[in-house]
């Protein structure tokens, strides 16, 4: 099932599936208990984050040619930070370049399979790890890479620095999440192109360690790691800034699509 959460164009905040046209047919029930199709559609106002996380666990360096381009050593345990949910943002609501960024230009962009988990998960094994698992959603993992250089955690944790979405595809229809293409677009030119195939920890292995002695609750979101192509590793460096519109693309997800803004014209819009 491809589900979305949205407000309809009555205001109201409804879960929906098959979006097509600027409509998807009304669920009843709770996104971690059971769906049930409606049998009628309601037409989207706005799309929402298709998952409030109580958590969101961020995994660095994890795949083969990122590492490569980085001339970085293939780490031998999943590099793991986490981000706060205050950092989410819903498809099509602004990245925020943040004021404190002042020592020019610095936040950037990373395309990311994300995990939902849709049950409480601790100490599972590899071999059952995917079971835990709801759904999958695209992720664009912003990072503010001066920042990063003084703290790896505060160049992740500001607001907005965390887009979700569009839909949250079930693991029914994605049986394999180690297949996927996955692509940053940044002003209509292509930045990243990749394939999860290329993690150097599949997704199950990193839900079994992530649960050792941790336990992760339903809708747990784990960002899973970028392909090469980031802005800070390129020659010259390409970093957001005001105006710009990012695209990060999931196969068999979606397009989760972001303007860019810095804070004080968000401010100064809202004002």
């Amino acid at each position: 099932m491809k589900i979305v959460h949205f407000i309809d164009q009555d205001g109201c905040e409804r879960l929906g599936c098959d979006p097509v046209d600027g409509s998807a047919e009304l669920l009843d029930g709770e996104l971690f208990g059971e769906l049930k199709p409606q049998g009628r559609r309601l037409g989207i106002g706005r799309l929402l984050s298709p998952v409030s996380p109580p958590n969101i666990f961020g995994i660095g360096l994890n795949y083969g040619e990122h590492v490569k381009q980085m001339g970085a050593e293939v780490p031998e345990k999943p590099v793991v930070f986490m981000k706060p949910t205050t950092a989410i943002a819903n498809p099509g609501e602004a990245i925020l370049v943040p004021k404190c960024c002042t020592h020019g230009p610095e936040v950037d962009y990373e395309c990311e399979l994300a995990v939902v988990i849709g049950r409480t998960a601790r100490d599972v094994s590899k071999d059952e790890a995917l079971s835990y698992v709801l759904g999958y959603t695209a992720a664009n993992e912003v990072s503010a890479r001066q920042w990063s250089k003084i703290s790896r955690t505060r160049g992740k944790i500001f607001d907005r620095f965390c887009p979700l979405g569009p839909t949250l595809v079930t693991a029914d229809e994605i049986p394999d999440p180690q297949t996927l293409e996955i692509s940053t677009t940044l002003n209509g030119e292509i930045m990243q192109q990749g394939n999860t195939s290329d993690m150097i920890f599949p997704v199950n292995e990193l839900v079994s360690y992530l649960s050792q002695d941790t336990t992760l609750l339903p809708g747990t979101v784990i960002v899973t790691g970028t392909p090469p192509g980031a802005g800070f590793s390129r020659t010259p460096p390409v970093f957001l800034k005001d105006g710009d519109e990012v695209h990060v693309e999931v196969e068999k997800i979606g397009i989760l699509s972001n303007p860019v803004s810095s804070e004080e014209q968000a401010i100064t819009a809202a004002a």
